[in-house]
């Protein structure tokens, strides 16, 4: 207050130009809307997690490091980055981690652009680059997808001018599942200078099917190529964050200049190490989500026909200015979805019963 007794205006204590920002929204929780609905559960089917809980040895592995909390974890993760190194045929001086492949993205990005630099990306995908760019202080510039909701790569190639960074593609892309096929990223990357970072987000890679979809590790042979991965996903670690990067030697140093130290948990790097010697249940697991994804999406085309094949483990609806009103309709049956107002809605494939509940919930609401 001010000697006359009005309230004086509030400092700017944070930067003006957040106030546009977006915040990153989660999927809503199931208890909630059970309670709300009063029903004895419901269904979660936005985050893209797999449904089949935490892979073997894993809780143990947990457990374990867990008695040690009271120190520090291992700050180079050499033993993680070792057995990621031996599993995907790269030198361990390729291989960088973080708090999940999302955290790896910011890194990538300060460690690579300066306040007015530009990061390219389509859009729509995954909701977190914009909010990246910005929190870095670099541009924005979104590259609208085309026509069959993916990445229109010869777009975001002419965007590129003496300004541009970084480009972001995300492959399979979140949210609408599409692809980039290998034919059409050789053309990209050979039309993209040198000087500029091509971050391939790779967060879904186990879920894709099309043999003509490539492993961007592939492309390792080109420097300014960088792969990002996470075991969040197929892998089941959602709960302990952590992803990881292959990129050039210098590329991967450089990120783990700037990684927070001690990011990647003592708990964290424990399950992942039990997590990746299950390298056949991951497979059995992602077969499973493979076969309800496309059942899915055959009974989703008699209500919506163009929902595009997906090579993720969800689907995507292009409802447009119907998005949100069918995730409220969903929920009014227990079903969470997460509807992207004017866009679309994403929906994580789960167990046939929660598909089921799903598709019924989809048919009434599009009836």
């Amino acid at each position: 207050m001010t000697d006359t007794g009005r309230p004086q205006p509030a400092l700017r204590l944070t930067r003006a130009d957040l106030d546009a920002l977006p915040n990153y929204v989660p999927g809503r929780s199931p208890a909630d809307l059970a309670r709300e609905l009063g029903l004895p559960e419901a269904i979660k089917l936005a985050s893209n997690e797999v449904p089949y809980g935490p892979l073997p040895g894993v809780v143990e592995a947990v457990a374990e490091a867990a008695a040690g909390v009271h120190r520090y974890p291992d700050m180079g993760v050499v033993a993680l980055r070792q057995a990621l190194a031996e599993r995907y045929g790269v030198d361990v001086d390729r291989i960088a981690t973080g708090c999940g492949s999302v955290a790896l993205a910011e890194h990538l990005v300060r460690a690579t652009c300066l306040p007015g630099d530009e990061l390219i990306y389509s859009w729509r995908s995954f909701e977190a680059y914009p909010i990246i760019a910005a929190t870095s202080g670099a541009a924005s510039v979104r590259i609208p997808n085309d026509a069959g909701h993916g990445h229109d790569l010869g777009a975001m190639a002419a965007a590129v001018t003496d300004r541009t960074r970084m480009i972001l593609v995300c492959n399979p892309n979140n949210p609408t599942g599409t692809a980039v096929r290998r034919a059409e990223l050789d053309r990209f990357l050979d039309a993209v200078p040198d000087d500029v970072l091509v971050v391939i987000d790779e967060a879904y890679r186990e879920f894709v099917t099309d043999p003509e979809v490539p492993d961007g590790l592939t492309y390792l042979d080109r420097p300014n190529v960088v792969v990002l991965r996470t075991l969040s996903k197929a892998w089941g670690l959602a709960g302990l964050r952590i992803g990881f990067l292959v990129a050039s030697p210098t590329v991967a140093a450089s990120v783990r200049k700037v990684v927070t130290p001690f990011s990647t948990s003592m708990a964290a790097q424990a399950g992942a190490l039990a997590a990746l010697a299950q390298a056949a249940e991951v497979e059995r697991r992602c077969a499973a989500v493979v076969a309800e994804r496309d059942r899915v999406t055959e009974r989703l085309r008699k209500l919506v026909p163009d929902v595009p094949s997906s090579q993720a483990n969800f689907v995507w609806l292009p409802l447009g200015d119907g998005a949100v009103a069918f995730g409220k309709a969903c929920e009014s049956r227990g079903v969470i979805v997460r509807p992207f107002p004017g866009d679309g809605v994403r929906v994580t494939i789960g167990t046939p019963v929660e598909n089921d509940a799903f598709l019924a919930a989809a048919e009434a609401a599009l009836a």
